[in-house]
């Protein structure tokens, strides 16, 4: 009991938790040579006592560090994306930071405008979301960095940093063993032969949700980010089809884990042969499993499945005809979706009054407050207000203390090292640490990215070293505008978006019931995927909030058995699609409405925060199994409901 009473409160662990990444080598030689090359380049000319050349270097090293910080792994056209927004709208910012300079009215119109232009950005992908950012970021810097460099200088040289650092993307691209779309594909089936190898003891949900994750990741990949160019490759046509294939044998995987039935070893040994052919690109190894005429029907799916997936990734002409084409959509309906994802999206309308009512904030706490490098200010608030790194009161107090001990860090070096060679080595090592801090924490991230950019800014304009508390009064200022602003008045803070992600997979939840006893097998697997990427979806929202401190933590690690519970739920779902497949008659449709009426009364339920009603599901045959798990989510709704204690 003493031991417990020790221990810090589990929000509190969750936001100082570190992960422990493998170093990413290549990055971190990317990230040595890209960030500080420009700078290097003007040392080596003998001309950093020069303040134009020095300028020069110090733009073209902002621009180098946009297009650095951008890739994230994943295939090179989605590399590429991702740094063409970042220094394409970093090129942005910093010409209409220009116009954010000095006081009054224009300044705080701009930066709203921007903001408000950013936060629709954010919303429509992922690699536009990282564009806003730097949007934000360098009209933040160009508002309050004055050189003396003519606006169009510091641009070309700006985007001649984020050329620099392309080319090393593509250089690093060229020397990697392996190509990121088969690994992902690849990692599929890897994933279903550690599920099978682990029916039967506790690794089993663990290995399941492995299996969910990299299946979205094959998908995003290979489907989603590359399928919608025109003049789509062989190759990109093939993994398709491959990942199209392995839909029966995840079904299968699926509910041998659910049934608790031990998987035949030589499945296990198939599903690694699979993965390893495909991410390696090499002959399968062995001969096509034996078809099973007796046994578990859960087993005999599973070999079925490997069998199916045997003759397409050992036969291209197979693996080509299973790829299903993604068909282009006209443009008016282009435009509608990207109208919905954006203004028509309440969620995205009000996260553009959120980030615009804290950069405006920001940008008059600039004007108004007496310090001495207020940029810093907006710019604290543009990274920390980032609506897809986690929560924001997380990231909030991380880059807060993160940047505490990166300020006195980076000032303590500027205080002992000549300027010159010796800052530039200094850059280049925290330059090198930053892809694995990236993995690892944000305030660890944040730990080695501030001394950087201090170092960097200084070189730009030196400052005395009594500016170390100004700066940690700056990062202050702005992550107390975030957590009061943008997170304690904010009424989506007390609700959103757990709530939302719950509802999401309970609707998820009765697509998929209807598909799988209603619908055609492809319309099944489209739902059976729609169902896991909603459950993945509803257990990254709860990583977030359990990094925040109660009521909200404590509120969502109360929903974590729901959350379990719709798990066990859709594993329910995929059983029953197999039981019917190995002949088990299809339950009657009056069966299945009720069930489906349950589900949607239990979306309700969450919705309203009401009781559900306490009347069990009678279910029989492979429907029966399912009406259980509904009956248990909603028992576990009922105990978190509100006033039930």
């Amino acid at each position: 009991m003493a031991d417990r009473g020790l221990r810090a409160p589990a929000w509190l662990e969750e936001l100082v938790r570190t992960k422990r990444p493998p170093v990413p080598w290549r990055d971190v030689v990317r990230f040595a040579l890209s960030i500080t090359g420009p700078l290097a380049m003007v040392a080596l000319l003998g001309r950093l006592a020069d303040p134009a050349a020095l300028g020069a270097g110090v733009f073209a090293t902002t621009g180098a560090l946009a297009a650095t910080l951008a890739p994230q792994g994943g295939p090179l056209r989605t590399r590429l994306r991702r740094v063409v927004a970042a220094a394409g709208f970093g090129t942005v910012g910093l010409a209409a930071g220009e116009a954010a300079t000095g006081t009054g009215w224009q300044p705080v119109l701009v930066i709203g405008v921007l903001s408000a232009v950013a936060a629709l950005i954010s919303s429509i992908d992922a690699a536009l979301s990282l564009g806003a950012l730097q949007l934000l970021v360098y009209a933040a810097l160009s508002s309050g960095l004055q050189t003396p460099l003519p606006l169009h200088v510091e641009v070309g040289f700006f985007v001649a940093g984020g050329v620099w650092a392309t080319a090393l993307v593509l250089v690093q691209a060229r020397t990697e063993p392996a190509d990121p779309d088969r690994t992902a594909v690849g990692a599929v089936f890897t994933a279903i032969g550690d599920l099978l190898a682990a029916v039967g003891t506790p690794r089993t949900d663990d290995a399941r949700r492995a299996l969910t994750g990299a299946l979205n990741t094959g998908y995003d990949r290979v489907i989603h980010s590359r399928s919608r160019s025109s003049g789509r490759s062989q190759e990109l046509a093939e993994l398709a089809g491959v990942l199209n294939a392995a839909a029966p044998l995840v079904e299968g995987a699926v509910a041998t884990a659910r049934a608790g039935v031990p998987a035949d070893p030589v499945d296990v040994t198939a599903a690694h042969a699979l993965g390893a052919a495909v991410a390696q690109r090499r002959p399968l190894v062995g001969d096509r499993p034996a078809a099973l005429e007796d046994g578990p029907a859960t087993r005999r799916a599973v070999r079925h499945g490997v069998r199916l997936v045997w003759d397409v990734v050992g036969d291209p002409d197979e693996r080509a005809s299973a790829a299903v084409p993604r068909a282009r959509l006209p443009w008016r309906l282009r435009l509608r979706d990207l109208a919905d994802r954006t203004t028509g999206n309440a969620d995205s309308r009000a996260f553009v009054v959120r980030l615009t009512l804290c950069m405006v904030a920001a940008e008059v706490a600039r004007q108004r407050l007496p310090i001495e490098r207020p940029y810093w200010v907006l710019l604290t608030v543009a990274v920390v207000l980032k609506p897809d790194f986690g929560s924001v009161f997380g990231r909030a107090v991380q880059r807060g203390a993160g940047t505490l001990l990166g300020v006195l860090l980076g000032s303590a070096l500027l205080a002992v090292l000549p300027r010159g060679g010796w800052v530039l080595l200094a850059m280049a090592v925290f330059a090198a640490v930053l892809p694995w801090a990236r993995d690892a924490n944000f305030g660890l991230f944040s730990v080695f990215q501030t001394p950087l950019v201090i170092m960097l800014l200084d070189l730009a304009a030196p400052s005395p070293s009594s500016l170390v508390l100004p700066r940690l009064v700056d990062t202050l200022i702005g992550c107390a505008i975030v957590l009061v602003i943008g997170y304690l008045l904010w009424p989506q803070t007390w609700r959103a978006p757990l709530d939302d992600a719950l509802r999401g997979a309970a609707v998820a939840l009765d697509r998929f019931v209807d598909a799988a006893f209603t619908g055609s097998p492809e319309e099944t697997r489209r739902a059976r995927r729609g169902s896991y990427r909603a459950l993945t979806e509803l257990q990254t929202q709860l990583q977030r909030r359990l990094s925040e401190p109660p009521p909200i933590s404590t509120r969502a690690a109360a929903w974590y058995p729901v959350i379990i519970q719709l798990e066990r739920t859709s594993d329910a779902v995929t059983e029953a699609v197999i039981a019917m497949r190995s002949g088990d008659p299809v339950p009657p449709r009056g069966q299945v409405h009720v069930l489906r009426r349950a589900i949607r009364e239990l979306d309700d339920d969450l919705r309203l925060h009401r009781f559900p009603d306490d009347t069990e599901i009678h279910a029989e045959g492979v429907l029966a199994p399912v009406a259980r798990e509904v009956d248990a989510a909603r028992r576990l709704v009922r105990a978190q409901a509100p006033g039930r204690h």
